[in-house]
Parts: C-alpha cells; sequence; structure tokens
C-alpha cells in the first residue's frame, strides 16, 4: 500500500494594486478597494452616492500620478509579491519533499485576485494555507481575506482543511528583522536624532469598536525600539494615510514631523513596519511627501527606511510561519492509494 502526498496551497496574500499607472486602472482598482464594507463603515447607499459623486471622479487621476512616480516594470507590491512567493516556494517546497506543496501569491484587490485563486483551488487540495502578509491583523486588511475564504467555502462540496496565519506583530524574528534593517541602514547612513515608526491608520471609531490593529501597532513599535536599545526621546510612533474628515488614530505621521521640526529636530529617519512590501504608501507618502513636508518646516535630513520586502530574515519568518503549518500534515492525512 503506498499513501499518496497530500496536497497542500500556499497562499501568499498582500492587499494589491492597480494594473497600471493610469487614471482608468487605478480608478479600477478604488472602486473594488473603496466599495468593501470592510474598508469603508459608511450605510453603502449613502457611501455608493460618495464614491461615484466625490471620489472616483477626481482621485483616481492624482493617485495615478502618484503611482507613475514609484512605478518601475510593474507595481512594487505586485512585483515584491511574485519574488516573495518564488523565493518562498522554493524554500517550502525543499523542505516538505512528502507533500504536493503549491505556493502562489494572491491580492485582496486587483490582479491576482483572491477571487480566482480560489476558485482554481476548487476539490484540488487536501489542505489551504492562507498568510495575509499584515504583521497586525486588522478588520480593514486581514479581515476581506477571511470574506473572501469565507464566501468561497459556501460554494464548495469537498472542502479542504483551512488554515489563515492571523498576524504575528511581536513575533521574535520580525522584531528582529525590522531591527536589524535599521541597523544596517544606520551602519551605512548614520543614525538621526529621531527615529519615527510609521503605521498605515486606521479610523480612531473602528479601534473603539475593538479592531486590535492600533494595539497590535505600539506592541511592535515598542519591542523595536527595545531591540535597538533606544530611549524613550530617541523614538516615536505615529499614524499615516488618513482619508476622510473622520477622526483617525492618533498620533498622525505629518502632525509629528512638523512638530519636531519646530522643536529644532534636524534629522529623522522613517520606517513603516506595518508593510511587509515596499507600495505607493511606503514609496510616495514616505518616501517622498512627508520628506519634502519635514525639510519645508526647517528639518535638515529626512530618510525612509525600506519595508522588509526580500530580507533574508523576512523571509525566514515567512518560512518558519508556514513551515510550522505544514510540518503535521504528513502525518494528520489518512489519504492512501492502492499500488
Amino acid at each position: 500500500m503506498k499513501f499518496a502526498k497530500p496536497k497542500v496551497l500556499v497562499i501568499i496574500a498582500n492587499l494589491g494594486t492597480p494594473d497600471a499607472p493610469t487614471e482608468a486602472a487605478v480608478r479600477r482598482f478604488l472602486k473594488q478597494f473603496l466599495s468593501d464594507g470592510r474598508v469603508i463603515e459608511i450605510p453603502k447607499f449613502i457611501w455608493q452616492i460618495i464614491l461615484h459623486a466625490f471620489v472616483l471622479p477626481f482621485r483616481p487621476k492624482r493617485v495615478a500620478h502618484a503611482y507613475a512616480q514609484v512605478w518601475l516594470k510593474d507595481s512594487p507590491m505586485r512585483e515584491i509579491l511574485l519574488q516573495q512567493t518564488a523565493v518562498l516556494k522554493q524554500k517550502l517546497v525543499t523542505q516538505n519533499p512528502a507533500l504536493e506543496l503549491q505556493v502562489v501569491p494572491a491580492m485582496t484587490y486587483g490582479h491576482p485576485g483572491i477571487q480566482q485563486v480560489l476558485k482554481d483551488a476548487a476539490q484540488q487540495y487536501d489542505q489551504i494555507i492562507l498568510l495575509p502578509l499584515f504583521p497586525q491583523y486588522s478588520a480593514t486588511s486581514t479581515a476581506p481575506l477571511y470574506d473572501a475564504l469565507a464566501k468561497w467555502v459556501l460554494t464548495q462540496r469537498n472542502l479542504p482543511a483551512l488554515t489563515i496565519i492571523r498576524d504575528y506583530y511581536q513575533h521574535p524574528l520580525y522584531i528582529q528583522a525590522l531591527a536589524d534593517s535599521v541597523i544596517r541602514f544606520q551602519q551605512q547612513h548614520g543614525q538621526a536624532e529621531k527615529l519615527l515608526m510609521s503605521f498605515h491608520g486606521i479610523p480612531q471609531p473602528y479601534a473603539d469598536k475593538g479592531d486590535p490593529y492600533a494595539d497590535r501597532c505600539r506592541i511592535t513599535a515598542l519591542k523595536v525600539a527595545q531591540a535597538l536599545g533606544l530611549k524613550d526621546d530617541q523614538w516615536a510612533i505615529s499614524f499615516q494615510s488618513r482619508f476622510g474628515k473622520q477622526e483617525w488614530v492618533k498620533p498622525y505621521t505629518d502632525q509629528i514631523l512638523q512638530d519636531w521640526a519646530a522643536q529644532g529636530v534636524k534629522s529623522v529617519q522613517i520606517m513603516s513596519p506595518a508593510f511587509s512590501a515596499d507600495c505607493l504608501e511606503t514609496l510616495e507618502e514616505l518616501a517622498l511627501q512627508n520628506a519634502e513636508l519635514f525639510l519645508q518646516a526647517g528639518g535638515q535630513s529626512y530618510k525612509y527606511i525600506p519595508a522588509l520586502n526580500n530580507d533574508t530574515l523576512h523571509i525566514e519568518l515567512l518560512a518558519q510561519l508556514l513551515q510550522a503549518n505544514l510540518d503535521p500534515l504528513s502525518t494528520t492525512f489518512s489519504t492512501f492509494e492502492s499500488i
């Protein structure tokens, strides 16, 4: 009697990106992204009026211009996701010869879309493992992937085992990877007066209703500061990328930078531990927009520390998160075939 290899699908998922740095492509992407009730918690009827009357007619042009400044052969986020997936596939397939393993990229919005990835996986696998590349869980980022999986489940008869790796905001290897990235950067560029850890923001009402994201960000930032041996006056945490007029989680990145400049701080280095891959928000908003803001306010030196991307420790972290769920599979499945 010969045992069949368990068939396992690993999905490496990030948020999403337009297909091109054009107004039309950005409009399609924003329509999909901003129509998600997880992202915008305004009554759907009211929000659709606002979205189609005030957002989609005007915002895509501005956002497309911003994307054009950071676009390479493809969107940076998609390029990095494909690279991360390729490296992880090679690593995991080598480490798991007893499994028939497939590792694929996916995005919540845009391409390659999570819905199509799941559709293609129908009745092919014994186990699906989903790894959202969001270190800190939020209902605005991670939960839409849960939603996509839940909708797919309702359409399936022969369901595989399902695993979602929720987040990893204080995993020791994640903290080490972030701290090491700062150390390497400062070995090349010197140490600034202040290190600012800027995270993507969420509306304050979301946090008030129980979204744990902001608290997880604060834990991440504190652990990184401790790993670097920073004093309280050498670093701060902030939140970026506000949208609309409601209050968002504070302190705001742009306000801190302006306050520091007014207080006589001359040099700042900024990083964004919420991002597993550089994208529009890091390469354009953090690296360019906020640099201009700080320098115009009186600062003299502003440098952006890149996201972890394909950093060796980052890949090792992701591999360890996945391997912990792959190790038991060869013994937990009873699937077999006769010789």
